[in-house]
């Protein structure tokens, strides 16, 4: 019965094309924007994932707020207290350093660059690895010795040397109103798509690494400590544990000692990503509604043409639930070819935008098959009160229809 309910449903629409396309067409845009829409915040929220994947989803920083009124210079930490923090809590810290950084620029001969250099300790491959094409990365004698070497970007290194290959080479720049000689001991490269490097933006100021402790001396205190902690720690728990110690070691409430993680950072972005894809899908789902509509207004034109049929098959004995299900049928089966459509149409787009920005396209079996799902619903939510007039309807009448 329900096949030959189908093979009806085509006949009835393959015999106004045209009507029947354009009845399909809220559908069609309707199912197609939600897909696309959906789809394209599931890419960026992915996109987002890779760009915080380069920070280091396990990396936090611990600080006495800068907001507190009565701020003081024991307020901030000397290595001595961040090497404490280290030991006493070793079996849950991987790294940990001061997260001090350095604008300047670097010299080589008439070539200038700004870069922007972070200190690292010897370990800092072991949290954030880097894909290094020549040389070598800072290791544990740059840091004992504090030597003067860095690690560079390879855009940075074509940018001041004229090529990426200048391991051994030698650049002066200043740190600290101190101006010395520094020497590359390795250059690395960051793979981004085009996508990702558009979001970060095409800036004048390179990256690149060098020793902590050329950043940082001995008696030097310093706002921050970075660390980033070992697989399997709960970083939540851990925030809280290490904020008691802090307070206590600062002299400091609990409330004054801020803590920030980049998985609490991915997290915001994610829910508000989530949040406006499902904003602006559920605007476009009300196309859906005006699809809808189109069905049941073409649906009831069509049960008018088609008096004197349902009059005939009355006669011949069809019941008035077999009048219904044929009409709910096409109904839903119209409603159905439109999604489907609209699926089709919103995958193509987006992986047609994906293909055009090199970027990682996310489209989710499960929203495909509540898209199909609904467009069906759709279909014989609307079709219902059309199917139930034509199922009404009074045999006797029906055949003396003109």
């Amino acid at each position: 019965m329900l096949i030959e309910n189908m093979s009806m449903a085509l006949h009835a629409i393959r015999a106004n094309k045209m009507r029947s396309f354009l009845t399909m067409l809220g559908i069609i845009i309707g199912i197609g924007a939600v897909i696309a829409i959906v789809s394209v915040g599931d890419s960026m929220r992915n996109l987002f994932a890779d760009a915080y994947k380069d920070v280091g989803f396990n990396r936090a920083i611990v600080m006495v707020s800068w907001e507190v009124e009565d701020f003081r210079m024991t307020d901030l930490f000397t290595r001595e207290e961040m090497g404490r923090i280290k030991d006493i809590y070793q079996d849950k810290i991987e790294y940990i350093d001061s997260d001090s950084y350095a604008e300047t620029e670097a010299v080589n001969g008439r070539r200038k660059v700004k870069f922007q250099f972070q200190g690292i300790d010897s370990n800092y491959t072991d949290v954030q690895p880097l894909n290094m094409i020549y040389g070598r990365a800072i290791n544990e004698g740059d840091i004992k010795s504090g030597a003067r070497n860095v690690v560079l970007e390879d855009k940075g290194a074509e940018q001041l040397f004229g090529t990426s290959d200048c391991a051994g080479r030698t650049f002066r720049m200043t740190i600290n109103k101190d101006t010395q000689e520094y020497t590359v001991v390795g250059v690395y490269r960051k793979d981004l798509s085009p996508m990702v490097a558009m979001m970060m933006g095409n800036g004048q100021t390179q990256s690149g690494f060098l020793p902590d402790t050329v950043l940082t001396k001995p008696g030097d205190m310093f706002q921050t400590v970075n660390f980033y902690v070992r697989d399997g720690v709960d970083m939540t728990s851990f925030l809280k544990e290490l904020t008691r110690y802090v307070a206590k070691l600062k002299n400091r409430p609990e409330s004054e000692i801020r803590t920030m993680s980049v998985a609490d950072q991915m997290g915001s972005v994610d829910s508000g990503l989530s949040g406006m894809s499902a904003a602006v899908g559920g605007i476009a789902a009300i196309s859906l509604l005006v699809g809808g509509i189109g069905i049941m207004n073409i649906m009831m034109v069509s049960v008018t043409e088609r008096t004197r049929e349902i009059g005939i098959r009355k006669a011949l004995g069809a019941r008035t639930m077999d009048i219904m299900v044929q009409f709910l049928t096409e109904s839903a089966f119209m409603s159905l070819c439109g999604g489907v459509t609209g699926i089709l149409l919103g995958v193509l787009l987006v992986k047609a935008g994906g293909a055009m920005f090199q970027m990682t396209v996310i489209v989710r079996p499960s929203v495909v098959i509540l898209a199909v799902g609904f467009s069906a619903l759709v279909g014989i939510f609307f079709g219902l009160y059309p199917a139930s007039k034509a199922a009404k309807a009074d045999p006797i009448e029906a055949l003396r229809y003109e």
